[in-house]
């Protein structure tokens, strides 16, 4: 991803921030979100069904309002749009429209009126019932509630902000059609990133920065020629997701599949997902809480990525917790506190036997605490034997925490190296920040060429034997393996000494010129 490229989607992710800022009125930017995302959304979607119909009523020299007007093209159209895009919306209902009614209504009748936005999601919600696409758009506009008294008391005022809201976005320059990299897209997750920011969001319940994304898809997706199922068990806006379509983009791709817990987040991310081009039939997002909703089922996963919540708490005792087989083989369960692991537990199980992999974020005390985690570690290790790399990051790299994290590489076959496990000590790898450190592409390109040369490096990288991980009893703390530890440089006694002593020298020599000075004013 170019520099330029990323320029050009801060900077959009910053007017659209100034327009949260500009017009949010009585309510925080946070909340303000949702008309702006869901607008830009519903924007998108317009333009994407004049792009498809242009394509498509090329050689009939039709217009999509003229076709759509044709009583035989019809239904052909409305087909058309519900088999490719999985939504209609009829050319009354367009973005463009919409921006019409607002700058130049052709009478007062056709003077907008919030009634018509809410009109035309309704309506385009509408034509996905009973279709295959319905679970994808099912409830997306829910947040944008346009009837909300923080938008204003009155029809009037409600109007008169929404029309603002449209007109300020559609000032944005955003010609989909031309733009090969989806710079929209990536706006929208940089927005994402800020309103976490402004939330005071935790780390892993909204956005994962790009650095650490980027990092774990490349470590998950490392020799796959196709992934038959990709994964993400706690996947906030789908920003991790995304990161392995792009490293997948030359290869096949069967599915996508996410679940996450918050409602708002959970549309953020079905919208994410559309709104990068993957199709409404080749994602799955499901609404739930992962540790006791496995909509997943028996499935298994070729590729997962994940970054849960860091040190979740939860509920031992939940019916049904003891009896889950995604935590039941392990022996123990982790303390209330710590349900880190609980996670990494349901990717195991759900990884596909062949050729499954996981890339996981956790945080680094999953690595050494005691008690029941120091159970399911030995359980990972010893009878599972599918962790293939620890790797230690720098700490301040997430939204809302300053802790270090670790990232775990777990592969269900690992070959010639069932032997050993692989540790790399990456905490000094970032570019520090003001607010938050990152990690850049060169530190990325360090850590996975470490990882694909799996040798020892002096206070980088360890492959340790089994046997030595089991004399550490299973503590899989990285200062255990790797020598971090910095030799400070040797002190020149004798130099010290000199300098000392010319010090007290010239502190004398001050001390008898004050005096002088003194003598002579009489003092």
């Amino acid at each position: 991803m170019s520099d330029s490229y990323q320029a050009q989607a801060q900077t959009l992710a910053r007017k659209l921030w100034e327009i949260a800022n500009d017009l949010r009125g009585t309510m925080d930017a946070s909340k303000f979100k949702n008309y702006i995302l869901g607008t830009i959304f519903y924007r998108y979607l317009s333009e994407r069904t004049e792009q498809y119909m242009e394509q498509l009523l090329v050689n009939d020299h039709r217009t999509y309002q003229e076709a759509y007007s044709d009583p035989d093209l019809l239904p052909m159209v409305h087909d058309w749009s519900l088999q490719s895009l999985g939504y209609v919306i009829e050319p009354q209902h367009l973005f463009r429209t919409l921006v019409q009614k607002i700058q130049k209504p052709t009478s007062l009748d056709d003077k907008f009126s919030i009634k018509d936005y809410e009109d035309a999601i309704q309506a385009l919600t509408d034509s996905t019932l009973g279709q295959d696409s319905e679970p994808t758009f099912r409830g997306l506009f829910d947040d944008m509630n346009l009837q909300a008294h923080d938008l204003g008391r009155s029809v009037d005022e409600r109007t008169q902000l929404i029309a603002t809201v449209i007109t300020r976005i559609k000032e944005l320059e955003l010609n989909l059609a031309a733009t090969k990299l989806d710079i929209l897209g990536t706006a929208y997750m940089h927005l994402i990133g800020l309103f976490a920011s402004d939330a005071g969001k935790k780390s892993g319940e909204f956005f994962t920065p790009t650095g650490p994304a980027q990092l774990v898809a490349r470590l998950a997706s490392l020799g796959l020629s196709e992934a038959k199922s990709v994964g993400d068990c706690t996947c906030g806006s789908a920003s991790m997701l995304l990161e392995v379509q792009r490293h997948l983009s030359a290869h096949k791709v069967g599915h996508f599949y996410g679940q996450e817990n918050n409602a708002s987040t959970y549309n953020l991310a079905r919208m994410n997902m559309l709104m990068h081009g993957v199709k409404y039939h080749d994602f799955t997002i499901y609404n739930g809480d992962t540790l006791t909703e496995d909509h997943y089922g028996d499935r298994k996963l070729t590729v997962q990525v994940c970054n849960p919540p860091y040190s979740l708490k939860y509920n031992p005792k939940l019916p049904g917790l003891k009896e889950d087989p995604r935590y039941s083989e392990a022996g123990d369960y982790p303390p209330k506190d710590y349900a880190d692991l609980l996670f990494l537990e349901h990717m195991i199980y759900h990884m596909d036997e062949q050729d499954g992999r996981i890339a996981v974020l956790l945080s680094s005390g999953v690595l050494f605490r005691g008690k029941g985690e120091a159970t399911i570690r030995k359980y990972i290790i010893q009878k599972r034997n599918c962790l293939d790399a620890v790797i230690g990051l720098a700490p301040n790299l997430f939204h809302g925490t300053s802790i270090a994290v670790c990232l775990l590489v777990l592969k269900a076959q690992r070959g010639a190296n069932q032997d050993n496990i692989l540790f790399i000590d990456a905490s000094r790898e970032f570019t520090p920040g003001k607010n938050q450190n990152t990690l850049e592409q060169e530190h990325i390109d360090k850590i996975v060429a470490a990882y694909l040369d799996r040798k020892d490096v002096d206070k980088f990288a360890h492959v340790a034997s089994m046997e030595e991980i089991a004399a550490n009893d299973f503590n899989l703390n990285i200062p255990r393996y790797i020598d971090t530890l910095e030799e400070e440089a040797a002190v020149d006694l004798a130099a010290v000494r000199s300098k000392l002593k010319d010090i007290a020298q010239a502190k004398q020599a001050a001390e008898a010129q004050v005096n002088a000075m003194l003598a002579q004013l009489g003092l």
